[in-house]
């Protein structure tokens, strides 16, 4: 699945700090909401219910919340960078300062577990998280996650 169609330019930002996990969800709830249209409210209580099931910080300083909403017709993402990391609770107990989280239709099924398959992918490469943090400019960071990956068109 190719990144770009999941997120837009204007949903790729870099933020000082955020205070908590709470209002880390938001934040990113204001954005999706801006962005996307979605309701902020219910996409911060989607992705509260999702993490009280589990944390989804995947470790080495990403996060990748994801929550399914109602009324939406396709997956978008979000993605913030964290000037100052954050307490996730994440697997390996390590701070977060990458966040992709993902909205999906609430019927949708293997579009949303693709898409949480290729946010994955490119999130677990080193390579592409040390550019994230090496930059703070939110198109070249968009850049970053949406680059082509020539490595995996054969």
């Amino acid at each position: 699945m190719d990144l770009s169609s999941l997120l837009k330019p204007a949903a790729v930002r870099v933020i000082g700090h955020a205070t908590s996990k709470k209002r880390l969800f938001q934040d990113l709830a204001e954005v999706a909401h801006s962005v996307c249209g979605l309701d902020a409210s219910e996409a911060v209580d989607a992705l509260q219910e999702r993490e009280s099931l589990g944390p989804t910080g995947v470790g080495h300083g990403v996060a990748l919340p994801h929550a399914r909403i109602d009324g939406l017709d396709q997956v978008v993402g979000v993605f913030l960078r964290l000037e100052k990391p954050l307490d996730f609770d994440a697997v390996d107990r390590q701070p977060v300062d990458l966040v992709f989280a993902l909205f999906a239709p609430k019927d949708s099924g293997v579009e949303h577990l693709k898409a949480l398959a290729s946010v994955s992918r490119r999130m677990r490469d080193s390579g592409t998280c040390a550019k994230l943090r090496a930059n703070n400019d939110p198109a070249a960071l968009h850049a970053v996650l949406t680059e082509a990956r020539s490595s995996q068109a054969a």
